[in-house]
């Protein structure tokens, strides 16, 4: 079960983070770059693409570790509030929220604030059902190009505002960004223009934005978060399910046991494959870009894709 960081916790660990630091206090390093905090990898690709060379980025959630029950450290919720920008999305690490609520307010950029979000369960906007609904929204909107170009705009604009020094700058690298993200857009839609199939079974729901942005159907064995054990029931829906439509792989994600997609892989005859949802970038030789083809490809061939 997830823990939840007490705020009178956080306060303590504002006091023992050694708050008085004055260079962080400012929102800029010693040597003058401007500091950005983020939650989780996506954002930290993207606060580190448009702030260049004239922003320090730091990251809560380490590489390879699950950002969904992140703890924050003592130093951690220091470097929060010294902050001079703290980028995240609420809803998805109750830890960061409390945070940022306390420390950074008024220095909080929420993600989830400036695109429209899918709920969590539901229908998607192509009038799929999603299964074993949970209610709120769904946090995955990176794995959207369109909306994650979005986002950057908006958050090049609130550097911008609070770092007006280099606010030319971070909008010129934001637009270079979305033209990446409109070519990635592309390939994918090109990719998944004609598949066999368009049943994407996986082991969690965790591509909502994916499978309606390229008009594919989401099938998950757990709903959005990837602790939830599927009751007997769901197992037995998502098989009969994968028969009826010939499904040929079943994905399992990063950072998650593939124990359950195995599971449904015996009973349906099978195969596995990995699709990344990027909560955390595994290989630190690779970046947004190289995961998100790298799911394309397991995309096509899973689905039987033609190019």
């Amino acid at each position: 079960m997830r823990r939840r960081l007490l705020p009178a916790l956080l306060v303590l660990a504002v006091a023992l983070a050694g708050c008085g630091d004055q260079a962080g206090s400012t929102g800029k390093t010693a040597d003058g770059k401007f500091e950005i905090v983020t939650a989780f990898y996506p954002l930290q690709f993207l606060s580190e693409r448009i702030g260049g060379d004239v922003v320090s980025v730091t990251n809560l959630t380490k590489p390879g570790a699950e950002p969904h029950d992140l703890e924050l450290t003592p130093r951690q919720v220091g470097e929060v509030a010294d902050a001079g920008l703290a980028v995240y999305l609420k809803g998805f690490q109750p830890a960061v929220d409390e945070a940022i609520d306390l420390e950074a307010k008024d220095k909080g950029f929420d993600a989830a604030a400036v695109v429209p979000l899918l709920p969590a369960g539901g229908a998607d906007e192509h009038g799929h059902e999603h299964e074993e609904a949970e209610g709120g929204e769904d946090p995955h909107v990176w794995l959207d190009p369109v909306r994650l170009a979005t986002i950057a705009g908006k958050l090049a604009e609130r550097l911008g505002q609070a770092d007006p020094e280099h606010a030319a700058g971070y909008t010129e690298r934001a637009k270079a960004l979305a033209a990446e993200l409109t070519t990635l857009d592309t390939e994918f839609a090109d990719g998944l223009r004609t598949c066999a199939r368009r049943e994407l079974v996986t082991s969690h729901t965790a591509f909502a934005y994916l499978a309606a942005r390229y008009d594919l159907h989401q099938v998950g064995i757990t709903g959005i978060s990837p602790e939830a054990e599927p009751s007997p029931q769901r197992l037995a829906a998502v098989a009969t399910e994968a028969r009826e439509t010939g499904t040929t792989t079943i994905y399992f994600e990063t950072l998650v046991s593939p124990a359950v997609a195995d599971t449904i892989a015996r009973e349906v005859g099978a195969r596995t494959a990995v699709l990344d949802p990027l909560e955390g970038l595994v290989d630190p030789k690779g970046d947004y870009f190289t995961v998100m083809r790298q799911n394309l490809a397991a995309l096509s061939t899973g689905l039987g894709c033609s190019r």
